[in-house]
């Protein structure tokens, strides 16, 4: 898991935008200007597209959520409030942002059917293994409250503390959805793994022992 880094734009951004929110300290919205962005994007840009292909699950529709955060956080960048970090404002509109790509994607895919309603999706890689494969699917299960925190928490390696400033929500809130959501995982592939393990037994059942003569005429 990758270590938590800076809390706040302002220890890991440019100084001109500490010294702006210091200034702005009275006022109960912070002046962001376009270099900020860019500096935004120069410390999170990385790890803000690392957080979409997560979510999305391709490298395409991840360039594609950031890039839509950052327009976005550009256009609403007069409604942004001094009693946030500018950082945890942007990943909200980034898991937003994730969020529309991810329905508009499945709106498109309910376009093309094959066959008996058969739904066209791209094959998978061949290094992902059944194991994978059913773990991929149980997250994108689980409700948005719950799967946001465990990628957050699990894959990202984000601290509860930054969850909760991202999430905007109490950290013993994201610690209770964190094992919430183990729960509910647990669960699906303890239903899952003896069922396999069932019909692999069936299977050697129904298998003639290599002691047992053919009949003959």
């Amino acid at each position: 898991m990758p270590e938590a880094r800076c809390s706040t734009v302002a220890d890991a951004g440019p100084p001109a935008l500490a010294r702006r929110q210091s200034r702005c300290a009275g006022t109960a919205r912070v002046p962001l200007e376009l270099d900020d962005f860019e500096m935004l994007f120069q410390t999170h840009g990385a790890r803000m597209k690392s957080l979409a292909r997560t979510v999305l699950g391709n490298r395409s529709d991840a360039d594609d959520a950031v890039q839509e955060t950052f327009l976005r956080a550009c256009r609403h960048r007069h409604s942004f409030r001094r009693d946030a970090a500018v950082w945890t404002w942007v990943y909200r509109i980034l898991l937003n942002a994730c969020r529309d790509i991810g329905r508009s994607r499945a709106a498109r895919r309910d376009q093309y059917q094959v066959g008996a309603g058969a739904a066209v999706d791209l094959p998978s890689p061949p290094r992902d293994t059944p194991l994978r494969l059913t773990l991929e699917h149980a997250v994108n299960r689980l409700a948005p409250i719950y799967r946001d925190v465990f990628l957050l928490c699990e894959v990202e390696g984000y601290t509860h503390r930054e969850v909760a400033g991202i999430l905007s929500i109490p950290e013993g809130t994201s610690k209770g959805r964190l094992f919430e959501a183990r729960r509910q995982l647990k669960l699906t592939l303890i239903g899952r793994i003896p069922a396999r393990k069932a019909n692999a037994r069936g299977v050697r059942a129904a298998t003639p022992t290599s002691g047992t003569a053919p009949a003959t005429i």
